[in-house]
């Protein structure tokens, strides 16, 4: 389903980038954890600063590859209303091809193992993130891969929708439980997000407790330190080596969130507009690392998207996870808490903050275990 832009492709795109005022474009428009949230505005950043560079705008532009979700999804889906805010479906995959075979063993399909949905408020200067955790028990839509259809199933993990349809079928089952229809998709694997943060050069944290995982062979003592891409790769697959953690997902999801303020945080500081070849060596990484909807997989709507999230810092968005309880039947996976996740989804739809009820009861948001990380 991915293919790569060509300079034919990127020249018709030019100048089009992403409307910055209106919500939708009209028209059919263990161990595994790679973060993703702010990897389309931090691709678009660079892009800002690097697009005049002729032909290295080309070469960025044949980096990035897209998936058509409109056309796969067709018109069974959520309405397209127009309210001035964004929604984003952002996911790391545990696929095993290639250099991500030193995670693990290949079993035939990669999963999401990472999703959050990225709402961006009207106005642009605000954002609420619900992560999904990967073990959630939900009502799996019938989905097609490869023209083949694969039936709708109850209790099924969240992550296998990917697995078995693609982003199209993730993009589907996000959009069957929230009832908001997603307005871009951007995916990224182990191999990519480790480069990435090391292009950055690496990402200031720090602990307040130590961690020692032997799982993903992370040991951090407590103070300040500058994590390379391995080590942040292993901060955000860790779950039991966190002091208080449960050792389950859900804090895990805790930690993910406070890394990628401290990634938003190195984004802005690391100076890149004023270093050309650093600007360069991030931006051929960033485009590379990602795969997006076909609506997003061009320079230029890179560009449009940078413009629309520029305004929006660390300290202006909200993190929660779905409201969720463990499941009585299996307590290694949990299942959504109906009417919270409600309130959850009914808020982002309105464009409207997510009230303080909504988490109430949630084993989500319980444990603490991202206050060890700031």
């Amino acid at each position: 389903m991915a293919d790569s832009n060509g300079s034919a492709r990127a020249a018709e795109g030019r100048g089009r980038g992403i409307r910055a005022t209106g919500r939708r474009r009209k028209g059919p428009t263990r161990r595994r954890r790679a973060l993703t949230v702010t990897l389309c505005a931090l691709v678009g950043a660079v892009l800002l600063g690097g697009a005049g560079l002729g032909y290295v705008y080309f070469k960025l532009n044949g980096n990035l590859k897209g998936v058509d979700i409109n056309a796969a999804l067709g018109q069974d889906r959520p309405k397209n209303v127009d309210n001035g805010s964004m929604d984003i479906l952002v996911m790391g995959s545990d696929s095993r091809a290639g250099k991500n075979g030193e995670y693990g063993k290949d079993e035939g399909g990669a999963r999401s193992d990472t999703a959050m949905v990225v709402h961006v408020f009207k106005g642009h200067q605000k954002a609420s993130v619900v992560s999904i955790p990967r073990d959630t028990l939900v009502t799996r839509p019938s989905c097609t891969k490869d023209g083949r259809t694969v039936p709708a199933e109850r209790r099924a993990m969240f992550n296998t929708a990917f697995e078995v349809g693609g982003p199209a079928c993730a993009v589907k089952t996000v959009e069957s439980m929230s009832g908001i229809r997603m307005d871009h998709f951007v995916e990224v694997d182990f191999t990519g997000f480790k480069k990435l943060i090391d292009a950055l050069g690496g990402v200031d944290i720090t602990t307040t407790k130590p961690i020692n995982d032997r799982y993903s062979h992370l040991h951090l003592q407590p103070g300040k330190h500058t994590l390379n891409g391995e080590d942040a790769l292993g901060l955000v697959r860790t779950r039991h080596g966190v002091p208080g953690g449960d050792g389950s997902d859900l804090g895990r999801i805790q930690l993910q969130q406070t890394f990628v303020k401290a990634l938003m945080n190195q984004v802005r500081n690391v100076g890149v507009l004023t270093n050309p070849a650093k600007l360069y060596s991030i931006a051929d990484t960033a485009t590379k690392a990602v795969t997006t909807d076909t609506d997003l997989n061009s320079v230029p709507q890179l560009t449009g998207l940078a413009k629309t999230l520029g305004g929006i810092t660390s300290d202006h968005i909200e993190m929660v996870t779905l409201p969720v309880e463990y499941d009585p039947v299996n307590p290694s996976r949990v299942l959504p808490l109906t009417e919270q996740g409600r309130l959850v989804w009914d808020a982002l739809r309105n464009d409207q903050d997510i009230p303080k009820s909504a988490l109430k009861g949630s084993a989500g948001d319980k444990g603490g275990t991202g206050s060890y990380v700031k």
